[in-house]
């Protein structure tokens, strides 16, 4: 976020003295530019101005020699040694020295006792090498200004570089603060995407004059002398060689450069060093003070907003051509690592052969090292360039480069900005350089004007209720730098508006955009808030309220429900989903958020383990989370093309549209894993096991009034253990005798050791996954609930222990038991399961308690006996299933 010193935006705009960075912020936040923090001063507390009286050297044992100085910091600080007239006895502070830069009667920065310096460094009086140190004498690297450490500042010296030669320091006792630039308070804001005017000095003073009425001036006014002495140098032919080489994206048919200026600057002192106050509004600013030439583009760039990039002349091969990478192509960059770039990159290249074969910076992104300036660079060539915001941002997020460069190009830079930008840099570089500017400039131009809009006058009235009226919304647009025009009357006979947009404004594209800006300068507080009514008959849909129950079930049942991203990368892999296995077939986006997660999910569990791993990573061992979400699935999707923007699109092309969206049903998903029941004076606790996992389920299936069955699945399914899995169903349904088994909607149990290693989850840890459609339309399809009369008449009980091979399970003798007891079960429970010799090898007895009931009368023996001996009958004939004795 941009960084806005005071000092530095009192330049551009009439600032009242004594600002504070919070009313600036109050201020601001009034046309949309919002506070995101106030940095306070790095430094604090007593700085000033101290003159050396005496300086006292002694080595040290160790070979280091140390100056005892007595330094007068003026009446207010002084302490008073003695009456005499000797310079050890008037009155000052005695500081230890290590520096040896300086001698009596310099002038120097003292930080007091109860000064902080940066890095929290707190000053105060302490005995060193025998004496008391009562302050300390500044060095440029310890007030945060620079890196020159070797010795400290002395003032006559400072002014000098500063363009203040001969001029004499203050008096001691003098507030070093203001004359360092130190001290001040800098706001830090947040800009939104479509404003990337603000990512700059001069945006941010347009429109605080916007909010206050203070007078503004353009510091990207070339007519203006005060600011360009020189002009705009003109452009010609004999300008350095530059060819613009790329053809239009093959993403959006746009070219990646519409605007390409460079200016030649030679004869630069590599030696010079950047002034102090462009040094001290770059470190306010948040950059760190590098050179001269780095420092005059990236000042350059704070200040207009024009990223600039200089390159060392002597390294170049003209001619710079502007084009996209080629294959396989590879550039080493400013931070020594080397990439491979993707043919949509665009690069500007030297020629070596002529042919501009060799990349030299990723366009509008980062710089790279074969032509970077370095400490003998003597001829640099500046560019400042407009490249489409849509090229650079999807190269800095391919690359994961978001540098101050590309955040401004890809918010849209203003075109018109480009030679003014490069001129400021050419004037700093020969005031504080040295250097000789070459008079012919290069300028590629090949950009268009922003286009008139014709718009209702009313526009901004129909969207906020404010009836603002033609002249004020004209007044307000002009302000923003509009030029509006009558355009006499729609059909309706309203007025209409010809509005041409600021070249800085690459946002205003249509009405809504002018209606925005019009109740922005306005003032959000004239909208009226106005609560909308509700509609009868709205509300929640009946998925909606199925959805919400099934959550709400899921969290009484202990678990916690969490939203992970569904962007993934190789977790199929961890999971062991086989390579024919539907789940792998994933959708891919065209511009993913991150290069290792590619992929939209087509399972919640693929990013719900994530989850769960990051939590046990991070000292929680006992997880039970849930998610309740979308998948993806790729399956049946048939692409569609594109259709064009100057027509709407035909009924055939909506539906090849739709058919090439791929499907997304909602699923639930939880993974738990450590301690269901914690340990303590009431219990030795309990683990979370298979069995819990597969009540999670049914939790679910409860919620929606559904009864799921559960039966062993024929084969195994990744990422589950083959021996503690279960198949989800839905209940199974009659079709005369014959019983028709539910639909699968999902799997529960322990998850493969193998995965849980793989995933760094603990073992015996366990998942469910269910797809909620199915469910949700069973639910939806049994239409309005019928609710029976409770039956005052008593229940009979009857118990059935059942003896059956041990590869039935008991959910099919439990759907077996339930269709013989008919229409007077009430309730039907496993007890026991039993497994002994008496029963024989692989058998195994499942006992049942039933509850029946009539609605109409108490069901006599017979009747119950009756159903006994049915439910055992249809047993018998299903399963071969006895009744054990």
């Amino acid at each position: 976020m941009p960084y806005i010193p005071l000092e530095w935006l009192r330049e551009h705009v009439e600032v009242p003295s004594g600002l504070s960075a919070e009313q600036l912020a109050a201020d601001l936040v009034r046309v949309g530019l919002e506070e995101e923090r106030i940095v306070p001063p790095s430094v604090t507390g007593p700085l000033v101005v101290g003159r050396v009286l005496t300086l006292e050297s002694k080595e040290q044992s160790n070979g280091k020699i140390i100056n005892y100085c007595r330094v007068d910091v003026g009446p207010e600080h002084n302490d008073a040694p003695g009456t005499g007239k000797e310079p050890s006895e008037l009155p000052s502070r005695g500081i230890v020295c290590g520096a040896h830069n300086f001698a009596v009667g310099d002038s120097v920065v003292v930080s007091l006792p109860g000064a902080v310096l940066p890095g929290d460094f707190a000053i105060a009086a302490r005995k060193t090498y025998g004496h008391v140190s009562d302050g300390m004498i500044c060095s440029a690297r310890e007030l945060g200004i620079g890196e020159d450490h070797d010795g400290i500042i002395v003032l006559q010296d400072y002014l000098a570089a500063n363009g203040h030669d001969g001029e004499e320091p203050p008096a001691p006792g003098t507030d070093a603060l203001p004359l360092l630039g130190l001290g001040e308070e800098v706001l830090e804001i947040n800009v939104t995407p479509d404003r990337g005017y603000c990512f700059s000095m001069r945006g941010v003073a347009r429109e605080y004059s916007h909010a206050t009425g203070a007078a503004y001036t353009d510091p990207a006014d070339g007519a203006n002398p005060g600011l360009y002495p020189n002009g705009i140098a003109a452009a010609g032919p004999d300008g350095y060689p530059v060819t613009i080489a790329e053809g239009p994206s093959p993403i959006h048919g746009r070219p990646g450069a519409d605007r390409y200026v460079a200016r030649v600057v030679r004869g630069i002192d590599p030696a010079a060093p950047s002034p102090a106050w462009m040094r001290d509004r770059l470190t306010a600013a948040g950059m760190r003070p590098i050179s001269l030439a780095v420092d005059v583009t990236n000042y350059v760039m704070l200040d207009l907003g024009q990223p600039l990039h200089a390159f060392d002349l002597g390294k170049l091969a003209a001619p710079i051509v502007v084009r996209r990478a080629r294959a396989g192509e590879t550039l080493t960059f400013l931070d020594e690592v080397t990439r491979a770039l993707d043919p949509e990159d665009l690069v500007i290249s030297d020629s070596p052969d002529g042919q501009g074969s060799r990349p030299l910076v990723l366009a509008g992104v980062f710089g790279g090292a074969a032509a970077e300036v370095d400490a003998t660079t003597t001829d640099l060539l500046i560019e400042a360039a407009h490249f489409d915001p849509v090229s650079i941002a999807r190269s800095a997020r391919r690359h994961r480069l978001p540098t101050e460069s590309s955040k401004r190009n890809e918010r849209g830079v203003d075109t018109a900005l480009a030679p003014v930008a490069a001129q400021r840099a050419v004037d700093l570089l020969v005031e504080y350089g040295g250097g000789t500017a070459e008079p012919i400039a290069t300028d590629i131009d090949r950009t268009t004007a922003p286009a008139p809009q014709i718009i209702r006058a009313d526009e901004a009235e129909r969207l906020t209720g404010v009836p603002y009226g033609k002249s004020r919304v004209t007044e307000l647009l002009e302000i923003i730098g509009c030029t509006v025009n009558p355009a006499g009357a729609d059909d309706a006979g309203r007025e209409l508006l010809e509005i041409t947009a600021p070249t800085w404004r690459p946002d205003l594209v249509g009405p809504a955009h002018f209606a925005e800006e019009i109740a922005r300068l306005d003032g959000y507080e004239a909208i009226d808030s106005i609560v909308p009514s509700a509609p009868s008959g709205a509300g929640l849909t009946g998925r909606q309220r199925l959805s919400r129950e099934a959550v709400r079930a899921l969290v009484g049942a202990g678990l916690t429900q969490v939203l992970s991203y569904p962007f993934i990368g190789g977790v199929h892999d961890l999971l062991e989903i086989p390579e024919d296995d539907p789940r792998r077939q994933a959708v891919r986006l065209a511009n993913p958020l991150a290069e290792d997660a590619p992929w939209l999910r087509t399972s919640i569990l693929d990013s719900l383990v994530e989850t769960a791993a990051r939590n046990i990573s991070r000292g929680l061992p006992d997880v039970a989370v849930f998610e309740v979400g979308s998948v993806t699935l790729a399956q049946g999707t048939v692409p569609a093309a594109i259709p064009g923007v100057d027509h709407r699109p035909s009924d055939e092309e909506i539906a090849a549209l739709a058919a090439g969206v791929p499907r997304q049903p909602m699923h639930a998903a939880a993974i738990v894993t450590g301690a269901k029941e914690s340990p303590g004076v009431l219990g030795a606790g309990r683990a979370w096991d298979w069995a819990d996992a597969i009540e999670i389920a049914r939790t679910v299936g409860r919620a929606l009034g559904l009864s799921l069955e559960t039966v062993a699945p024929p084969a195994p399914v990744a990422p589950w253990h083959p021996g503690r899995l279960a198949e989800l169903r839905l209940p199974s349904t009659r079709r005369g005798k014959e019983i028709v088994a539910g639909q699968v909607v999902g799997h529960a149990g322990e998850l493969h050791p193998r995965v849980t290693r793989a995933l760094g989850l603990p073992e015996r840890a366990c998942a469910v996954e269910i797809d909620l459609e199915p469910m949700l339309e069973a639910a939806l399809g049994r239409g309005v609930l019928q609710v029976a009369p409770i039956s005052t008449f008593p229940a009979a009980k009857e118990d059935i222990a059942l003896v059956v091979d041990e590869s039935v399970t008991a959910a099919e003798v439990e759907s077996v038991v339930r269709a013989g007891a008919g229409a007077l079960l009430e309730d039907l429970r496993l007890f026991d399961v039993f497994r002994g010799p008496q029963l024989g090898q692989g058998r195994k007895s499942l006992a049942f308690a039933l509850r029946l009931r009539a609605s109409d009368r108490t069901l006599t023996a017979e009747e119950t006996a009756a159903v006994r001996k049915r439910v055992v009958k249809r047993a018998a004939k299903a399963m071969g299933a006895e009744l054990r004795s």
